[in-house]
């Protein structure tokens, strides 16, 4: 599926991630969703890759990633954290600057990456979201009912945990049928590799640790950095036919974080990458083309090549 990328297993202050990278040019990180790994980027990233250094992770707890030992508080698996396992990644990869793009858990741990750390990313991309402290201020029996996994993965544990210990396929099934237009695109080996991260008791009470510090942690962080909001330009794309187009004007939403917004709606389902990959990677190839081609070239070093 990344004919040309090498893998990598990289330690960082909050664990190990795992990825891949391919590739040449400016760099770009591919950050994923849930129920998915960094394969959700299977169509996309190799287009990426003729003009970009594409590195594409699986997130703490998710896939090949580590995962914490977590805690009372959820703090190990706030987006704060995940994020700077990001960029820890692209240091020891060799970038200074690079740009993100996050789909889902990736666009949180994303637009925190860019927040935190604007010295590091110089273009933000976030695919089907609105900022978590603006999903839980607006939130009414639609989002009650239609986004019902936050309130469930953020249940106390091991509530949920145990809950899809007896039935973890049914939960992934529900997510990908459920939230696309075509789940069709789902083969047979991508759909196992998504369900088998939730056969694994350990990934999913990580799983439902970042829904509870979304509630918790998340929220006040967001609350903290709206008024100084993003120093990059973001591009936001979500599904023409999702809860983000019903219930928010995304635009508008996303305008009161940066000065440069731009967006459209995709023909897709929540997935846009596995559903709409054409013309995902069209919007996002136009928008990071804008990066000049040497401002975050690797390292001498990480140019050699790591292997870790």
């Amino acid at each position: 599926m990344f004919d040309g990328f090498d893998e990598f297993t990289i330690t960082t202050s909050g664990g190990t991630v795992f990825g891949r990278r391919g590739g040449s040019g400016p760099a770009v990180l591919l950050l994923h969703g849930i129920p998915q790994t960094h394969l959700m980027w299977r169509l996309v990233a190799p287009i990426l890759a003729r003009e970009f250094t594409v590195v594409a992770t699986d997130l703490r707890g998710y896939g090949a990633s580590g995962v914490g030992a977590g805690g009372p508080d959820h703090v190990e698996y706030a987006m704060r954290d995940l994020a700077r396992d990001q960029v820890e990644v692209m240091d020891r990869l060799g970038y200074q600057q690079f740009s993100v793009v996050g789909h889902d858990r990736g666009a949180r741990c994303g637009y925190r990456a860019a927040l935190d750390h604007p010295d590091r990313v110089d273009r933000l991309a976030v695919l089907d979201i609105v900022p978590t402290t603006d999903a839980f201020a607006r939130a009414n029996r639609d989002f009650a009912l239609g986004y019902w996994v936050w309130s469930f993965l953020a249940a106390p544990a091991p509530i949920p945990e145990r809950l899809i210990a007896g039935a973890p396929d049914t939960v992934v099934d529900h997510m990908l049928d459920e939230w696309a237009d075509r789940p069709e695109v789902f083969t047979d080996e991508v759909r196992a590799a998504y369900r088998q991260q939730f056969h694994d008791p350990d990934r999913v009470h990580a799983i439902c640790e970042q829904y509870r510090a979304a509630a918790t942690h998340d929220i006040t962080h967001d609350d903290a950095d709206r008024a100084r909001g993003f120093a990059c330009p973001v591009l936001v794309l979500w599904s023409d036919s999702g809860a983000i187009a019903r219930w928010y004007d995304p635009l508008e939403v996303w305008r009161g974080w940066a000065s440069e917004v731009i967006g459209a709606p995709v023909r897709s389902g929540h997935f846009l990458a596995e559903e709409a990959p054409e013309e995902t990677t069209r919007l996002l190839a136009d928008f990071l083309r804008s990066i000049p081609r040497d401002s975050n070239a690797p390292s001498a070093e990480a140019a050699q090549g790591l292997r870790t």
